[in-house]
């Protein structure tokens, strides 16, 4: 398959315009504040039950290996198989560019919205997605995730407002494994090289900081959630989250979403090597043959003021 495949989509567009309730919803002025004081937000509940529910019937769809658009590119992202095992975190990225009933939650103009403002940007556009799936742990499965900041993995942005909304499927206390963050941690320098996703040990945050340069005290903040409330946090916030020590599986999407702003920047590492991003191989370039990274069919857009 061409990767012209991906602008042959035909699902229906979203609509952008938000209901008078739906305004009401949007952060206010103090928490934009805190927003960019604290580099984290909760919103009000603002995502409806039935998109949830949808996004839950896709996702079975979707781990059954059911696509409604099939990626170009087979390789190179973070795509769990059934082969990869069920009792470990499953990871699965771009998963509103093959699933309508996902794309449906991601693209959720009300998470734009409210991004955008948080973000003091006229347009959110999608940067990538993950579906995150952890079941309950035990004496084999190690479910937390390790600290990382979401920009040290997209060095080829030019925007420092990129920012991630967290969605889960479901309500999510601390038992449940949330998402975590380092309070202001998005304020500290140094964070270029912090890439610990996949590192399960968080008692080590301290370390891995001294090993960067980096000397903050450090406060956790878990952001418990209902069904239907959504976290945002900071490109450069730290983050990532405990193990799930409930009986229950956890199921939530990362949306990561790119402000008006954000280009496409060449970018090497400190051994002098190009660093790419999966996105780029998706999406169309432009005419000095970098990345288009407002591509409509690969960054689709969830929020416009114009």
């Amino acid at each position: 398959m061409s990767p012209q495949a991906l602008s042959t989509m035909q699902w229906e567009s979203l609509d952008q315009s938000l209901s008078a309730r739906q305004q009401a919803l949007l952060p206010t002025d103090k928490d934009v504040d805190f927003y960019r004081q604290h580099g984290w937000f909760i919103s009000q509940p603002v995502i409806a039950d039935t998109v949830i529910e949808q996004a839950l019937t896709g996702t079975e769809s979707y781990y059954r290996g059911e696509r409604d658009t099939v990626l170009p590119v087979n390789e190179g992202y973070s795509n769990w198989q059934p082969s990869d095992g069920f009792d470990t975190i499953r990871n699965n990225e771009f998963v509103s560019l093959q699933s309508q009933a996902l794309r449906q939650l991601a693209l959720q103009p009300m998470v734009g919205a409210i991004a955008a403002k948080l973000a003091g940007t006229q347009q959110i556009r999608l940067l990538d997605d993950q579906l995150v799936y952890k079941p309950p742990q035990d004496h084999t499965a190690q479910t937390s995730v390790g600290w990382h900041a979401d920009r040290a993995y997209w060095a080829t942005c030019t925007s420092d407002q990129l920012l991630t909304a967290w969605i889960p499927f479901h309500d999510c206390d601390v038992d449940m494994g949330p998402l975590v963050v380092i309070d202001g941690s998005h304020k500290w320098s140094g964070l270029e090289h912090l890439r610990g996703f996949s590192q399960t040990d968080l008692s080590t945050l301290s370390t891995q900081l001294q090993q960067l340069g980096i000397n903050h005290s450090i406060k956790e903040i878990p952001l418990t959630l209902r069904k239907g409330q959504v976290s945002f946090h900071n490109c450069w916030t730290i983050h990532g989250s405990y193990p799930n020590h409930s009986q229950r599986n956890r199921l939530a999407i990362a949306v990561h979403l790119q402000d008006a702003s954000n280009r496409y920047r060449p970018y090497k590492n400190d051994k002098g090597q190009a660093i790419h991003m999966f996105d780029e191989q998706l999406c169309r370039t432009l005419p000095n043959d970098d990345p288009d990274f407002s591509d409509p069919n690969v960054f689709p857009e969830l929020w416009s003021e114009s």
